[in-house]
């Protein structure tokens, strides 16, 4: 949250000042509380949805995206230079066999990636009865869209951006219940 909060603050963000200040005060009711950012994400991105269009929120996590840098950037710069002769598409065929993702090279230039987050609420509904409906967050998985975004650029040696996110319930597809589709811009 504390990165996002950055983000917002910039001038360049596009982000109304009396916005940011909402997410400011989010931040500041949660400051004694340890860890500011974990405690307060439910709140901040409940704020998200409320206050921030769909555009604003890819742009803030195409920046800061969930499970950016997680220690396997090595293995996917390496994984681009390996494969940085190939056409994108073997490269993307390659990327789904290593990685194990769902990703397909659309004929509109963009590629749509399957994934199921096993962090949080898909953790969380695996673990009990799958029955149980879930807060249906959308910034938590649209911020899980810029971790996926951050993984395939590193990875596939591209630059995206995150076109959309569509969430199914976790009822009805549990195994793969989101599609990220990231445009391809460079």
């Amino acid at each position: 949250m504390v990165s996002t909060l950055k983000a917002m603050q910039k001038k360049n963000s596009g982000i109304p000042e009396d916005v940011v200040h909402i997410f400011e005060g989010i931040m500041r009711k949660y400051e004694g509380a340890g860890s500011p950012g974990h405690h307060c994400a439910k709140e901040f991105n409940e704020a998200m949805e409320e206050h921030l269009t769909k555009e604003q929120r890819f742009r803030l996590f195409e920046q800061n995206g969930g499970c950016m840098g997680t220690g396997h950037d090595k293995e996917r710069k390496a994984f681009a230079l390996v494969n940085a002769h190939k056409t994108l598409a073997e490269r993307l065929e390659l990327f789904t066999k290593t990685y194990k993702r769902d990703a397909v090279l659309n004929d509109d230039n963009t590629i749509a990636v399957t994934f199921a987050c096993s962090h949080r609420y898909h953790k969380i509904a695996r673990d009990k009865n799958k029955s149980i409906p879930l807060p249906p967050i959308k910034s938590y998985f649209e911020r899980c869209a810029g971790g996926r975004l951050y993984e395939c650029q590193k990875a596939l040696g591209i630059k995206l951006k995150i076109k959309s996110v569509d969430i199914s319930s976790l009822n009805e597809n549990f195994d793969n219940p989101v599609v990220y589709t990231f445009e391809i811009v460079g």
